[in-house]
């Protein structure tokens, strides 16, 4: 397996959808970052309108008999928060994964925590776990593949950074705005 980097093969000139469609047939990293993009929004919206229907299990009893008796709502509606939470996670994952990662990250971190705090579901809380490396690995994708809010179109360094010859230059190398 060659360590050089992607470089696009399809012409500047070339329409973006029909760069990045190159892109996600050549570029291993590429793959990885949709996949685990596409992932952590169609799985916390999946699982957070599940926590109204109970569906695919029954939500409440995964909560943690400390969290039940200090939260102020019955098991069902803090369920239904935390689907309100999950559902607004993976929206974020969606419009902007550079963040919305770390927030599902942190997210699946809280309910690992949920997890190993009684007896019964350790298998659940390493899957979890797993799942919470996952999206910390699309969070660092991102930074290559994002870009972060700081940048505008059209900007002066923006225009620079993309006239390096082939039209394609990583987020990862262009200088933030105002700096």
């Amino acid at each position: 397996m060659s360590a050089t980097a992607f470089t696009d093969t399809s012409p500047a000139s070339a329409s973006p959808p029909k760069r990045a469609l190159d892109r996600l047939r050549h570029d291993p990293a590429y793959q990885a970052f949709t996949l685990l993009r596409i992932t952590f929004t169609v799985a916390p919206i999946a699982f957070g309108i599940d926590k109204f229907f109970n569906v695919l299990v029954n939500w409440e009893s995964y909560l943690a008999p400390w969290i039940r008796d200090i939260s102020p709502l019955s098991a069902t509606h803090t369920m239904e928060v935390v689907g309100v939470i999950e559902i607004i996670a993976g929206i974020a994952v969606a419009i902007k994964p550079r963040y919305g990662a770390y927030i599902v990250a942190a997210w699946l971190a809280g309910i690992v925590v949920n997890l190993l705090s009684y007896s019964g579901y350790y298998d659940i809380a390493l899957r979890d776990f797993g799942l919470m490396l996952a999206a910390l690995t699309l969070g660092r994708l991102a930074s290559k593949f994002d870009p972060p809010w700081s940048f505008r179109a059209g900007h002066p360094r923006e225009k620079a950074a993309a006239s390096n010859g082939n039209g394609e230059v990583s987020w990862a190398e262009r200088a933030p705005v105002g700096r």
